[in-house]
This record gives C-alpha cells, sequence and structure tokens, in this order.
C-alpha cells in the first residue's frame, strides 16, 4: 500500500497507517491535542481524571500541585487496567491489562473496543460541544448556513425513535429500487437482477456487499477491490459456517430471522429464506477457501486458471464502474487494478441459480448495516454523534483544528519526531547486516523523510470538500430519508479526488491526510513522509502533564513504528524521493527475507482460542515488523534522552528517575514504559471481533503486545525475566530495525 498507519497501522501499498480497519461506529486512533481544561472545555482528561490548568516545562522537579494530581490520578487510573495476579514474564498483557475491560465506561460501538481507539469517544464529545454552540460566527462564519444545516440532522436523529429497529418504508422502496427483496415483494422479478448492479448501488450508500471497494491513495485515485466479508453480527468463514451449532451460524441465523419477522414475513417463509441465503453463502465460501482468503492468492490463482476468460469478468464490472464512478470508464477498465477473477467468475455462475437467495441475502445486508443497532436507547445520542461526525469529519475536522490544535503541541511533537529519527539513524548505522550499498540509501532516505503534524494544509481542497455540503438534502422530520442523504454524501466524499481527478493537481494527496480529528498516524511511501494526526495526542497516546518515560513509550513508539514502514518489505520498493525503485542490493534483500521469517513464524504460531484460528503471519509481516523497530527506537531515544539530562544539569540520575515515577506505581522507570506501551493495546473484543480482525494487516491486540515484547530483549532485562520463560523464549528474538 502507499500509506501506512500505526493502530490501525496497516499499508495499502503507498499508504501505511497504525490501527488497521476503520471502525464503523466509532473512529480509529491518534488522539488530538485539547486546551487545556477550563470549566468551558473539560474534555481532555478520561472520564474521571481532571487535568491540571497548565504546565510549562517538563524540567527535573518542577512539577506543581495540580501536575501531581494529574499523575495521581492517571496512574490510578493505569494500576485500575492490570491484572497483577499475573506474573509480567508470563502474560505481559494480562498483567497491563487484564482489567481493563471491566472498567471503562460502556458506549456505543458495533466493533471491539480498544484504549487506543477510545479516544475517538473524546473527539465525538467535542463534536457534540461543537454541536451545542448557537453559532459559529467567531470561528467559521463563511459557514454559518452549512453549520445550521449539520445541526438539523443530528437534532432530527435524537429526536426520533431508532431503537430498537422497526420497519422501514423509506428503506424498502430504495431497495425496491436497487434490485428488490423478494421476501417481501411478490412481484420480484428474477430476470431483472443483477447482483452486481445492486452491489454497486448498496456500495453508493457505504453499505456492506458484494463487492469490497477501496481507493488507491495516488493520483488519479482509482478504485481496487478486496475479497468482501460475508454475514452479519459474526462474519461467515469457510470453516464456521460448516458447523451448525457455531456462535457465527446461529447468531447470522437469528439476525437474519429477526429482520425478516420485523419485516413482516411468516415463520415458515423465514426459515426457507435462511437457509436458501446459508446454501448461497456455503457454495461461495467454499470457492473462497480455494486461495485461503487471500487476495493475493485469488490474484495467482485466476491467473492460472485457464477455464477463466478474464474479460468476462471486466465486461461484468463495466456496469459497476458506470453506477459507482460515472464518467471516464476507459480509465478504470484498462487499469491493472482489477477484481479477483476467480472469485467472481464463480460467483456469477453461483447467483445464476441462486438470485432469490442472492436478492434477499442483500437487502438484508441493507437494512442491517444501515440500522443504528443500538444496545439501548440510552446510546442513541453515540450513535447520532458518531453518524453526523464520520458523514461531514471534513467539517468538524475544519472546526476542530482551529480550537484545539495549537503551536505548542505541534512543537512537542516536532521534538519527538526528531528524538526518534535519531535513534532510526542510529539503527540504520549499526545494522550489520545491511552492505554498504544498501546503508547509504537508507540513510538518504532516513535523511528525506518529511513530517507532518496535526494534518496535511491544503486550503483549496478544504475549501472544495466543505463546498461540498451544498450538495447534500435535508428532509423534514424524515430521519430514514436523511440518513440515507448522509451515508451516500458521506461515500461521494470518500470518492471525491477520484471522481474530480481531472481537474486535481497530480501531486494531490490522498484525504486521509487532510484529516486532522482523527486517531491515527501515517507513513506515506511516494512522500517518504510520516504524518502525526491531531487526533490522536490525547491519553493513552499523550498528554503534556505526563513523565517523559509515558510518552516515549506511547508517542515515541507510534512515531518509530511509522518510521519503521520506510524500511519494510513495501518501503523497499520506494526510495528517498518517494520513486518506485526498489533500492535494496540483493545480498541485504535476501538477509532482510530471512529475518522477515522470524516474524512469520513466531506471530502465526499465536493460537486465537476464542475462533480456533491462528494469527495470519504473513499478512501482518509488516505491521510486526514496524511495531518491534518503533520500541526499540522510543526506548533508545528515552535512555539518551536521560543521559542528556544528568549530563547537562546538576541533577543526579536518582532525581532524575523520582520525577519519571507515576505516584502509586512501584516501577523502574523502563518498567513503567512497557506497561504504558503495552496499555495503548488494552482490548475488549467479543468473537465477532476476532473474526473481523483475522485478515487485517494488524495482529490482534493481545498478541501484538505478547510479540513485541517477547521479541525484545530490553523488556526481558525490565522485568528479570528468565530465559526460557514465556515472554522471554530461549530462541533468538525476531530483530530486524
Amino acid at each position: 500500500m502507499l500509506i501506512k498507519s500505526i493502530l490501525l497501522l496497516s499499508c495499502v501499498g503507498i499508504f501505511c497507517v497504525i490501527l488497521g480497519k476503520p471502525m464503523t461506529n466509532t473512529s480509529t486512533t491518534l488522539s488530538a491535542p485539547t486546551p487545556l481544561p477550563t470549566a468551558q472545555n473539560p474534555l481532555q482528561s478520561d472520564e474521571n481524571i481532571v487535568l491540571p490548568q497548565s504546565i510549562d516545562t517538563d524540567v527535573v522537579n518542577s512539577l506543581d500541585d495540580k501536575e501531581l494530581e494529574f499523575r495521581s490520578l492517571y496512574a490510578t487510573q493505569m494500576l485500575s487496567f492490570m491484572n497483577q495476579s499475573i506474573q509480567p514474564c508470563d502474560d505481559f498483557y494480562e498483567y497491563a491489562c487484564g482489567n481493563w475491560k471491566n472498567v471503562i465506561k460502556p458506549r456505543q460501538t458495533n466493533h471491539k473496543r480498544n484504549n487506543l481507539l477510545d479516544i475517538a469517544y473524546k473527539l465525538d464529545d467535542i463534536a457534540e460541544m461543537i454541536l451545542q454552540r448557537p453559532h459559529i460566527n467567531d470561528i467559521a462564519p463563511e459557514y454559518a448556513a452549512e453549520f445550521e444545516k449539520v445541526q438539523k440532522f443530528y437534532n432530527n436523529c435524537l429526536q426520533s425513535e431508532i431503537h430498537p429497529m422497526r420497519k422501514s418504508q423509506v428503506y424498502l422502496e430504495a431497495i425496491r429500487k436497487i434490485g428488490g427483496f423478494p421476501a417481501v415483494d411478490n412481484e420480484w422479478d428474477a430476470s431483472k437482477f443483477s447482483w452486481l448492479n445492486m452491489s454497486a448501488h448498496m456500495s453508493n450508500f457505504g453499505l456492506k456487499n458484494l463487492i469490497e471497494e477501496k481507493i488507491i491513495p495516488q493520483h488519479p485515485f482509482q478504485p481496487y477491490f478486496e475479497i468482501p466479508d460475508f454475514g452479519f453480527d459474526i462474519e461467515l468463514h469457510y470453516d464456521n459456517i460448516k458447523n451448525s451449532s457455531s456462535n457465527a451460524y446461529t447468531k447470522n441465523w437469528q439476525r437474519m430471522n429477526d429482520i425478516l419477522s420485523i419485516y413482516e414475513v411468516e415463520a415458515e417463509q423465514r426459515s426457507k429464506i435462511i437457509s436458501d441465503i446459508f446454501e448461497f453463502l456455503n457454495a461461495t465460501l467454499n470457492i473462497v477457501e480455494k486461495f485461503n482468503e487471500s487476495d493475493i492468492e485469488c490474484f495467482i490463482i485466476s491467473n492460472d486458471f485457464e477455464v477463466i476468460d478474464l474479460s468476462v469478468v471486466d465486461k461484468q464490472f463495466l456496469a459497476y464502474y458506470e453506477i459507482v464512478w460515472p464518467g471516464d470508464i476507459n480509465q478504470y477498465v484498462e487499469d491493472l487494478h482489477k477484481p479477483c477473477a476467480y472469485l467472481y467468475y464463480h460467483l456469477d455462475k453461483i447467483v445464476e441459480q441462486q438470485k432469490e437467495a442472492v436478492a434477499n441475502y442483500l437487502a438484508l445486508k441493507f437494512l442491517y448495516h444501515i440500522d443504528a443497532r443500538l444496545k439501548d436507547a440510552t446510546f442513541q445520542k453515540d450513535f447520532c454523534l458518531q453518524t453526523v461526525k464520520r458523514s461531514l469529519e471534513y467539517f468538524f475536522d475544519h472546526l476542530y483544528m482551529k480550537l484545539y490544535f495549537n503551536d505548542e503541541i505541534h512543537n512537542d511533537v516536532k521534538k519527538m519526531i526528531k528524538e526518534i529519527r535519531q535513534s532510526l539513524h542510529t539503527i540504520l548505522l549499526e545494522a550489520d547486516w545491511l552492505d554498504e550499498t544498501t546503508r547509504d540509501a537508507a540513510l538518504l532516505k532516513e535523511s528525506s523523510m518529511a513530517e507532518y503534524v496535526g494534518r496535511y494544509e491544503d486550503k483549496e481542497m478544504t475549501t472544495r470538500l466543505l463546498g461540498q455540503i451544498k450538495n447534500l438534502q435535508f428532509v423534514e422530520g424524515n430521519f430514514e430519508q436523511n440518513l440515507l442523504n448522509l451515508k451516500e454524501f458521506k461515500e461521494s466524499i470518500t470518492r471525491y479526488n477520484g471522481l474530480h481527478y481531472k481537474e486535481l493537481s497530480n501531486t494531490t494527496k490522498p484525504l486521509e491526510l487532510f484529516l486532522g480529528m482523527q486517531v491515527n498516524a501515517f507513513y506515506y511511501n511516494i512522500d517518504n513522509a510520516i504524518y502525526v494526526t491531531a487526533g490522536i495526542l490525547h491519553p493513552p497516546a499523550f498528554h503534556k502533564s505526563w513523565p517523559n518515560v509515558l510518552k516515549y513509550a506511547t508517542l515515541g513508539f507510534f512515531v518509530g513504528h511509522e518510521f519503521t514502514h520506510g524500511f519494510d518489505s513495501v518501503g523497499a520498493y520506494y526510495d528517498g524521493g518517494g520513486n518506485n525503485n526498489y533500492w535494496w542490493s540483493p545480498k541485504s534483500s535476501t538477509v532482510f527475507e530471512e529475518r522477515s521469517e522470524c516474524f512469520v513464524d513466531h506471530y502465526q504460531n499465536y493460537t486465537i482460542p476464542e475462533i480456533q484460528r491462528n494469527v495470519n503471519g504473513k499478512n501482518t509481516k509488516d505491521e510486526n515488523i514496524a511495531d518491534g523497530g518503533g520500541i526499540r527506537m522510543a526506548l533508545m531515544a528515552y535512555r539518551r534522552y536521560v543521559k542528556d539530562i544528568t549530563k547537562n544539569t546538576d541533577t543526579s540520575l536518582t532525581n532524575f528517575y523520582k520525577d519519571e515515577r507515576m505516584p502509586g506505581l512501584d516501577f523502574t522507570p523502563e518498567q513503567l514504559f512497557f506497561v504504558a506501551a503495552a496499555q495503548v493495546w488494552c482490548a475488549s473484543y467479543k468473537e465477532g471481533d476476532y473474526w473481523e480482525e483475522l485478515s487485517d494487516e494488524h495482529t490482534i491486540d493481545k498478541y501484538r503486545v505478547l510479540g513485541m515484547v517477547s521479541n525484545n530483549e530490553d523488556f526481558a532485562k525490565a522485568y528479570n525475566c528468565t530465559k526460557g520463560s514465556k515472554m522471554n523464549p530461549s530462541n533468538d528474538k525476531c530483530t530486524i530495525w
């Protein structure tokens, strides 16, 4: 990928992120800085923490009472996340995070929660504060009319009855127009049904269907396709669908039955409809199994499968482009980024025999994904905030950056980036497995790396994106239609660069980089640049009043992770100028691949007992390498900071470490470093979340922590883990950077 990121730290060729799959009803991570709290602005704290009014410096032993109070409260929270009945050398994730899921405040989500992702709720709270303002004349008077429209959508959502799900004629009419719902329509005509057309129209609403579209983050921003997911509450895979008593099978059956019941389908008919849908899904997943649910293997098998006429699938997708990407269709048809022919060749044949089942499945997917799926009505405000904020994210971002981002925060982060860059430079110099030719190229790339904090600034693009709000229609008193309008609007913005590529410079950045109000960090290969968004700069990722050891363990780790992506298996194809140029020598490349296999083997030995699957070591390889490099760079930088501060001042090491402790936490600074780094990934998973993340580029959070610390010698020394213990296995550590 072109861009890589942290939490979700994933790569789409040239784009790497820290987080992985974005979540529908919670945002991804890297937290945004806010002003220090006042009675009017209490939002930078966690629910039970009152932050200090100000902090001028981080000078040793200069903490005032408010800072000490904050640290004490935050230390108490860190302690509450831990399960100290577990030995850290046995299971460091459980030790650092074992109680997190029991102490967090309930919030609306249809996905996993983790400590870093939960920053999104703070950003939602800020969005609520903005929406409660009487006007924005003092911030952005030129968007006063847009602000009033956004408030209308939000208030309409709050005033509507959205829980529990109820029958909607608006949704039924929308479904009828795009393909139909034979379960409730006696006049449905199979001869007029196209699974591809219906999927394309659902894609225009951003609803899951049989086609999974992504956008290449580089001009001209064309679409590419991944393997879609199947099912409802729990993703269906070729193994869990075969067991009719599995949670995946029974919960999907129940969900379809519930929706059909709401839409007044008789019980006997419901059973037949659901059985037919499972028959279709089983046949399709049998095809998916042949390429191991892997996009890459699907393309390989497509090229090797002589029976397939690849042009057949190309012609099928012409209809998709006409519906979703109107305009210059030839630019997509002639492009290399094709859908997986093997899957869609066979899928089309399966559908031909089961059109009614497929139409019912897609209609149920429409109704499932358009629904709020609230736990109860008390979470309605969360849903309304998340829906409006995510649909109009560039509008909220514009206001957020004006209100909450400042030079002090910007400079703090830039300072951290400088420190981590120095660690990277040292690692490249000391990597004895690199030959001199590759080392020189690596050092040139490191010295050329650009850095952006907050977001990428482009006033013209911001004006373009905010100008689109005039095309968003609000219908008084019609929540269902307004929700459809919001979803359609959001999808049009997602595709904006691709739909308007002829009007844009070929140096235009992907839209993700213009968004500061998100929880993430990125490495963008064609810019050779890292981006730290404003939104990630909240606890547990950053706070001004923290001791430096926490800042290095969290923000420092994220920065190091992103830097490492410039030197992974994707970064090897992009040189210091961002050009597509493989700059590794054959010798160094061979050693890199050998060392990479250590990561593959290590991580794929982790079994996820909840679903009886193993972590995919190949898919997650680059992210795991980046975690290893990031944590090493951060600790190197912290040690250098300690050395410098004690060398250049009259402060003794003993006195310095007093300032680095958190009250009530009986850890050495380096023990605290690893606790803070681990607690970023404290998480709460349901079974469906494991299946959802199975194909992600990021390792499931628990094993992300375990793999990171068990391959780190400094961790073993900090906790005195004996050789051969679970967190200090006797085999050689997996290390590249």
